[in-house]
């Protein structure tokens, strides 16, 4: 029997949900994430639950307890119940009707194993009891500890009832597989078309969680051997993903999914593949700016600033340039060096377009000249670039 510990299990605020149910002599167990990451012995964050328990039931009894019940998926038998000012998402034990790649239609049933059957992997189709005994309806144990992600049943059934699940293989293979189970990684290649059915918005949170792994590199290196990258990020190359990850690890530098991305892909059009926010598609035109210049520390330093600077100083390592010595306080000294003269100081002498291009003459003199340039010299550059078309 295995069986699970940790500090949550005697958090109050889940105890009182769980009290609240079993009070109306209904079953609630731990579902998910929760005992996957126990199991693993790494941090458990959110708190899921499963309950033979009707989504009305679940309201009704939490309210009768102080509790907060919010209708979050009432459709398909979530109810938020908020506990000492946490969310406890608990759900009904279900199955499904009927799906159509997307959205599906459930039934709610009283059996844990209906319930386990229409979960995506073994791994996230584990429970437990209050007290932390596991309960495993479909072999998830066995899977976890090999740190092989299989498909419950059927791995092509499982994913025409949602073709987003060919996307979370790979993410969560990121995050939790060393072992590739042959039948998952063939259904994903079979059925990637069904991704074009999926939203962007959905496709771009799963590779956001993706790309924000430790290493996704073996990843993203299956999704390439399965197709599944080129559909999702046409012209996408991940083969220095590993380059950019050891180039991360060596400098102590937290892994950053949008450094990732920016490394896979400087197409404009990942913006909308992804449904990237303004900042975020923001973030990566400044990157592909610097890459297409190739910027010096001290030219992204002075114009991006110091995180991005770091991030684009580091793509540029895992593509082969060598990272010298003090590269990051070379970084910060460019990133706060700021151009010691203004326009007020080129006029009247300049103006329009002649103020403009001397202002930018000025600018490369000063990081060329490792900002150290006096201001007089720098004024002197930018009146002679500025005349030199009058």
């Amino acid at each position: 029997m295995t069986q699970i510990g940790g500090p949550f299990l005697t958090d109050p605020a889940l105890t009182a949900v769980l009290d609240a149910i079993e009070a109306g002599g209904h079953r609630a167990l731990l579902v998910g994430g929760v005992v996957r990451n126990a199991v693993l012995g790494e941090p458990v964050n959110d708190i899921d639950l499963a309950t033979d328990a009707r989504p009305e039931r679940v309201s009704e009894l939490a309210a009768s307890a102080g509790l907060k019940p919010v209708p979050t998926g009432i459709d398909h038998g979530t109810v938020t119940v908020v506990s000492n000012g946490t969310g406890i998402e608990v759900t009904t034990f279900r199955r499904d009707v009927e799906t159509d790649g997307r959205h599906a239609v459930v039934a709610f049933s009283d059996r844990i194993e209906d319930d386990a059957q229409r979960r995506d992997f073994t791994m996230n189709a584990l429970y437990a009891t209050r007290d932390g005994q596991v309960l495993d309806p479909v072999g998830g144990l066995d899977d976890l500890r090999a740190r092989r992600l299989r498909f419950v049943g059927n791995a092509q059934a499982r994913i025409r009832e949602d073709y987003l699940r060919v996307l979370r293989y790979f993410r969560f293979h990121a995050w939790y597989g060393r072992q590739v189970d042959p039948a998952a990684l063939a259904a994903c290649a079979a059925l990637a078309d069904g991704l074009d059915g999926i939203s962007k918005e959905r496709i771009g949170v799963e590779m956001r969680k993706l790309l924000a792994a430790p290493d996704p590199s073996e990843a993203l290196s299956l999704m390439a051997q399965a197709g599944v990258l080129a559909h999702v990020l046409p012209g996408a190359d991940a083969s220095a993903m590993p380059d950019l990850v050891g180039a991360e690890a060596a400098a102590g530098i937290t892994p950053s999914w949008p450094r990732r991305l920016a490394l896979l892909c400087t197409d404009k059009t990942v913006t909308a593949l992804l449904r990237l926010s303004r900042d975020e598609a923001k973030v990566q035109a400044r990157l592909a700016e610097a890459k297409a210049g190739d910027w010096s520390l001290n030219e992204a330093g002075y114009h991006l600033g110091k995180t991005l600077a770091v991030d684009h100083t580091l793509t540029r390592a895992a593509r082969g340039q060598k990272l010298p010595d003090g590269w990051i306080a070379r970084i910060e000294h460019a990133a706060q060096a700021g151009l010691p003269i203004s326009a007020d100081d080129l006029m009247p002498q300049l103006e329009g377009a002649s103020l403009g291009r001397g202002l930018r003459a000025a600018e490369e003199a000063w990081i060329a000249g490792d900002f150290a340039l006096p201001a007089p010299a720098l004024i002197d550059v930018a009146l002679l670039a500025g005349k030199g078309d009058a």
